[in-house]
């Protein structure tokens, strides 16, 4: 009866120790292969005073269910406790796991940039999220949220057309792998010494308590 506990007791320790070791962010050094301009350039508009000593960029996909959990949940909380009060920034990056659907989409948010509502277009495809690789995302769903927004569609369209920033959303899926970001969502929190890596959607508390101590 014990033996039979014990190999009970075996998996459910070592699921334990396993969620623990998700929990526990990567901490590193930032160093001349990656420095902070590396991390910041070519992502979004940031968010935020440029001179926050904390800068927090979310690798990210826009068909990604966790992406979309952490929008609307956490994101809103740390916003209000960190970039509000000036004791961060915050940059999102795209990393297209989920196909051509996604890049388009990561595409149209600069396209929206280029009218200067990047985060207005970023909040609004979160908000109509409708899962992964489910067609959701298509040039006739894009050009409607242009639509709702006030964009400019005609150029907006054409931006699409052009394939004007499908680079620029390639370039950062590269980087990305190069750096070592295989999940998302995926966080870079750094000040001017020190990175700190959370990968996936993780409780709350993980993301105060590493801004905290760096």
């Amino acid at each position: 009866m014990i033996l039979k506990k014990y190999y009970l007791a075996a998996p459910i320790i070592v699921a334990v120790i396993l969620g623990v070791y998700a929990l526990t962010p990567k901490v590193s050094d930032l160093s001349d292969e990656v420095t902070k301009q590396m991390l910041i350039q070519d992502g979004s508009p940031m968010l935020g005073n440029p001179s926050a000593s904390i800068t927090i960029v979310e690798w990210g996909d826009y068909q990604c269910t966790f992406c979309y959990k952490f929008h609307m949940t956490k994101r809103e909380i740390i916003m209000k406790e960190y970039i509000s009060t000036e004791k961060a920034n915050f940059v999102f990056k795209d990393f297209p796991l989920n196909g051509p659907d996604s890049v388009l989409a990561a595409e149209a948010s600069y396209c929206a940039d280029d009218q200067g509502e990047y985060w207005e277009y970023h909040d609004i495809l979160y908000n109509n999220w409708a899962g992964e690789q489910t067609g959701w995302v298509n040039r006739d769903s894009l050009h409607h949220f242009a639509q709702t927004i006030g964009l400019d569609v005609v150029q907006f369209n054409e931006c699409l057309d052009m394939k004007k920033y499908e680079a620029k959303v390639l370039a950062n899926e590269e980087f990305a792998h190069q750096i070592g970001i295989n999940a998302t969502p995926s966080f870079f929190i750094f000040n001017e010494e020190q990175l700190v890596k959370i990968r996936g959607n993780q409780p709350l508390d993980v993301f105060f308590r590493v801004l905290d101590e760096i």
